[in-house]
């Protein structure tokens, strides 16, 4: 099992190859390649690489799935006996990408995987009309009846 560890975001992440993480917001278009350069250390099966504090010339690969949001934060300050009282929200920005390849320093691959094609959410569209037209139908049929008798 090869993995690599980068930093992105000033955070460090452990990545493999397919994996799917929430990193902070990348302003990129999505289903764009990212290239991560910051590699601190590569895991091959047989042998392990580190940097200091970089390995350098190697990479690691990533599509841009989407950008997301989290989950909102409420915020919520307040001073005892002063009616003083104030309330925020804040929802944090995310990219959500996919690894597809990890390079080593002399740019040869090390793992690779297949990109995940992300589902179109579709609509459906409900024609009101012809229930209402049915209902009409039902009424005008129902008084007709009451009419004759």
């Amino acid at each position: 099992m090869s993995f690599a560890i980068i930093e992105t975001g000033g955070k460090q992440y452990k990545v493999s190859a397919s994996k799917i993480l929430e990193i902070e917001k990348i302003d990129a278009e999505v289903g764009k390649v990212l290239k991560f350069k910051k590699v601190l250390l590569l895991n091959d099966d047989k042998n392990t690489e580190v940097g200091s504090p970089n390995i350098e010339g190697a990479s690691v690969e990533a599509k841009l799935l989407e950008n997301v949001k989290d989950r909102t934060v409420l915020v919520f300050h307040k001073r005892r006996r002063k009616h003083s009282r104030k309330k925020n929200g804040h929802r944090q920005r995310h990219s959500k990408i996919q690894i597809t390849k990890i390079l080593s320093k002399d740019g040869k691959l090390i793992a690779s995987a297949e990109t995940v094609k992300t589902q179109a959410k579709t609509k459906t569209k409900v024609n009101i009309n012809k229930t209402k037209d049915k209902k009409d139908n039902e009424k005008k049929t129902l008084s007709k009846q009451t009419l004759k008798k």
